[in-house]
């Protein structure tokens, strides 16, 4: 019987073309004269004057409507290492980082659950919640997953009523190694400091390759299952 052919990966294949058409972008803006370093010393100075407590309190609230996490882990240190010392700040965007995923968690489970329990007993069905012994599993491989943004898995999580505790000690330990190395990787990129660069992308490229094992470990113990 003929194999038959391979599957193109379609998300890759998405996001190589995006990737392709960022860089054509930036390259038809620059060969355009545009001064992408001025404008992006100008927003770096706009962060700056709005000043530390507005910044990490955006970082605490933001993301749980949706907004990226990663510009304010990029950004921070390059912003405020200056002024406050990296150790600070680093201290600072753990807390907010740490909030966040609170809030979402009870936001999702709190206001955001009873909602659709009464969509879906309406529609004849019942929401479904997660198994104590499986709730570990499920946490660990959302956070390691790559792709599923960082809003959508404390909702997820949320929703699925996962016990806390677990819920937060997990995603305390992922979101603290990952963040603090996009904070050093940022201040470093931003500041031309090649080698901390590379040890901070270096840092990353671990931590990936860590989830990676991580996620496989899980796959194959369900499927063990």
């Amino acid at each position: 019987m003929a194999e038959s052919a391979p599957r193109p990966n379609r998300p890759l294949l998405l996001k190589l073309i995006a990737a392709g058409v960022g860089v054509l972008v930036v390259a038809a803006l620059v060969a355009r004269g545009l001064d992408l370093k001025g404008l992006l010393a100008q927003g770096l100075a706009l962060i700056r004057d709005a000043g530390p407590a507005a910044f990490f309190g955006a970082m605490a609230l933001l993301p749980s409507f949706g907004v990226p996490l990663s510009p304010f882990s990029l950004t921070a240190g390059s912003v405020f290492a200056a002024s406050l010392g990296m150790p600070l700040v680093i201290g600072l965007a753990l807390a907010a980082i740490s909030f966040n995923i609170l809030f979402s968690y009870f936001l999702a489970r709190r206001a955001f659950r009873p909602l659709l329990e009464k969509l879906v007993v309406r529609l004849g069905y019942k929401l479904p919640a997660v198994a104590a012994d499986d709730a570990t599993d499920l946490i660990i491989l959302l956070r390691v997953t790559p792709g599923v943004p960082f809003p959508v898995q404390n909702y997820l999580l949320g929703l699925a009523q996962v016990p806390v505790v677990r819920y937060a000690v997990i995603s305390f330990a992922v979101q603290w190694s990952f963040n603090t190395a996009f904070i050093l990787f940022g201040d470093a990129l931003l500041h031309g400091k090649g080698k901390l660069a590379l040890l901070g992308l270096g840092g990353l490229a671990a931590l990936t390759a860590g989830t990676h094992l991580v996620r496989k470990h899980y796959g194959r113990k369900k499927s063990g299952a």
